[in-house]
């Protein structure tokens, strides 16, 4: 049993290791693929849950037990958590927009609990979900003032589909908690990194920066981490998270002119200089949605979602992981770097943008 420095035992603490079963829900995703990465290097057993019919490049070169099935199907997450030791459930619809906006709830709060139920039955010594810092409180928040886990979020604060059902999963995810399910709740920031292949929203910043499609930037803050210090959060909440308690996992708080320069500087490639107005953004994105969503039935350019993000000072406060279960992240240089690589190796980067990098050393 995992113990405090102090020596108290952990409430549900558990660190996998050689030839534990450990199952991962999303395992060919952005963050699910990281974190079976850290698990293989581990020797654990992993099963490696996917989407039905979805391709799973990140997981090749991997020794995981690939298992096709729907996180919101009891009888397929029964089979999948059937002697598993530990869960990471990191499966979610990750996106500004759906065709059917009933899928966000469907996937992200049915599934949640289909999954959350499966662990219970299957007995596991830890359930590791990942949920998101878009369900903390932002009213306030500034480089000076960065969120915490306390801060509460106001419901007309929860943008978007996707921040709304995340904020019902959790909290899903906090009931089992409280009815004994061994879960610890994992927040990321905003991260970036190799193997984000849809790309995420996260990624798509960086990877239109690389294709010039980035003309100005906003008055917004971003809090930058890389997804494999993001994985390795997850593997400390395990094993030294408490029960029911949520842990942000993050990085550097920057302007995103910041962010933006930092892209400049490792690439070669110049950065925007022209600030976008917040209400001209607003507009943007409004004008967007009623185009190309509700006339056309496509995802908008410019979604509202984003727009009303990217004027939101998203800086958060990761103390509470720090602390409590020894997280530690790279600086964003360097996270930031490796993302603009891995998308510019893979076939993302125009070839004429690709032309004009000069890679920092």
């Amino acid at each position: 049993m995992t113990r405090e420095p102090g020596g108290e035992p952990i409430r549900g603490g558990w660190a996998p290791g050689p030839g534990d079963r450990v199952l991962v829900t999303g395992a060919a995703g952005f963050i699910g693929s990281a974190i079976t990465r850290q698990l293989v290097a581990r020797g654990a057993d992993v099963v490696a849950l996917v989407e039905p019919g979805t391709p799973s490049p990140n997981l090749d070169g991997l020794d995981v037990e690939r298992v096709e099935g729907d996180v919101r199907d009891p009888a397929a997450m029964g089979r999948a958590a059937s002697g598993c030791a530990g869960v990471f459930h990191t499966a979610a619809l990750y996106r500004f927009w759906a065709a059917d906006p009933g899928d966000f709830y469907s996937v992200n709060v049915e599934g949640t609990r289909t999954v959350l139920a499966a662990a219970g039955r299957a007995g596991v010594a830890r359930v590791v979900y990942t949920s998101t810092v878009g369900t903390v409180g932002l009213r306030g928040a500034s480089l000076d003032r960065p969120a915490d886990e306390t801060a509460y979020a106001h419901v007309d604060h929860l943008f978007g589909r996707y921040k709304q059902s995340k904020y019902v999963a959790e909290h899903e995810a906090l009931r089992a908690a409280a009815e004994g399910l061994p879960v610890v709740l994992v927040l990321p920031t905003t991260p970036v990194g190799p193997g984000d292949r849809a790309p995420t929203p996260t990624g798509r910043t960086v990877l239109d920066f690389l294709n010039g499609r980035i003309p100005a930037y906003v008055d917004t803050t971003l809090n930058i981490v890389d997804v494999d210090d993001v994985a390795a959060g997850h593997l400390a909440a395990a094993e030294r998270g408490r029960q029911g308690r949520s842990y942000i996992v993050g990085g550097d708080n920057l302007p995103l002119r910041g962010v933006l320069g930092l892209l400049a500087e490792a690439t070669g490639l110049p950065a925007p200089t022209w600030r976008v107005p917040r209400g001209l953004a607003l507009a943007a994105a409004h004008l967007s949605g009623l185009v190309e969503d509700r006339l056309l039935g496509r995802q908008p350019t410019v979604p509202l979602e984003g727009a009303r993000m990217s004027t939101t000072h998203m800086a958060f406060d990761d103390g509470r992981a720090r602390a409590e279960i020894g997280y530690r992240s790279r600086p964003a240089a360097e996270a930031l770097a490796r993302a603009a690589r891995w998308f510019a190796e893979h076939g993302y980067v125009r070839p004429e943008r690709l032309e004009r990098m000069t890679w920092a050393a």
